[in-house]
């Protein structure tokens, strides 16, 4: 059992790193290309955040358990929404506040997370949900874009081009062999340990694939550009919610326990409407609600616990 949790601890680091690396590069090649800091975070940065979910959760899918990956979707995008906010708001020590361009594109946010859900209540993900869960997500993402009318920086040149580029491949390359050796190694240990391997990755293997989102976010607070920290963690999770478990559906169409719709999906929307609720109040998030948020987090992690012993 060491030796799995050892293999399971090194994978998990190495899709961090990766993802990490991934994160910072592709953000400089952004730059390069002159895009608006607000489009880098919401979409850019977003898209190279959820990789690590993404990877894993197709890697489920080749091993034949497709439940580990949209365990890890959801339980990823709950942690982003409350646990992750929760450091930023304590770490932060004045609030973090909300841009009225963020809450224009947010509006209709709830309604998109719900779609997953709603296709789901069957327990089986259908190509045609996948097709249309896509859409969706990309919609949001063309309005997003659309209605982005900030001016772009043009403080950085095209210089490195080919070098961020490179950087770029070498740490999708570290999260492609991550993912692959943390779902084997998860499951193994989750065997050794005679529990589901659900339940490690709602848990354990979800919070490891925050680690992107966390440290561009705490980044980009500690720079007080709290815009570029919000943009990118929403983002991730409606591409995690919507386009990435469409993707998997259209590789192949899958059945599921039905109770990661009930419970887990169901803490993901609850999730979204109460940060929404603290985003909207005095457009600050508070240190306040950010305890508040750690202990939904905390009240979501034990019942998952509880359900999935």
């Amino acid at each position: 059992m060491i030796e799995n949790l050892l293999i399971f601890i090194f994978s998990l680091l190495l899709v961090v790193r990766g993802a990490t690396l991934a994160t910072k590069y592709s953000t400089k090649l952004a730059r390069n290309f002159h895009l608006p800091k607000y489009i880098i975070s919401f979409i850019i940065v977003a898209f190279i955040s959820i990789l690590p979910e993404t990877l894993i959760a197709i890697s489920s899918v080749v091993e034949g358990i497709p439940e580990f990956g949209l365990g890890t979707l959801f339980g990823s995008n709950i942690a982003d929404l409350t646990l992750i906010f929760a450091i930023l708001s304590i770490y932060a020590r004045r609030g973090i506040k909300i841009e009225s361009k963020i809450l224009k594109h947010v509006h209709l946010y709830p309604f998109f997370l719900l779609l997953p859900l709603v296709f789901g209540l069957n327990g089986h993900y259908s190509r045609v949900e996948g097709a249309a869960l896509i859409i969706a997500g990309t919609l949001f993402y063309y309005l997003v874009f659309k209605n982005s009318r900030e001016v772009s920086e043009r403080s950085h040149d095209g210089s490195g081009k080919y070098k961020n580029f490179t950087l770029l491949l070498f740490a999708m390359a570290l999260l492609l062999v991550g993912a692959h050796f943390t779902v084997t190694s998860a499951i193994e240990l989750a065997h050794a340990l005679k529990i589901t391997p659900i339940l490690i990755a709602m848990l354990v293997v979800s919070f490891g694939t925050t680690m992107p989102e966390l440290f561009y976010s705490l980044k980009s607070i500690k720079r007080k550009d709290d815009g570029l920290a919000i943009g990118d963690i929403l983002g991730s999770v409606l591409a995690d919610a919507t386009i990435v478990v469409g993707v998997l559906s259209l590789i192949s169409p899958f059945f599921f326990p039905i109770k990661i719709v009930y419970i887990t999906g169901a803490f993901m929307v609850v999730a979204s409407l109460v940060l929404l609720h603290f985003m909207r109040s005095g457009r600050i998030i508070t240190k306040k609600e950010g305890y508040m948020l750690l202990v939904f987090w905390a009240t979501y992690a034990i019942i998952e616990f509880i359900m999935n012993s």
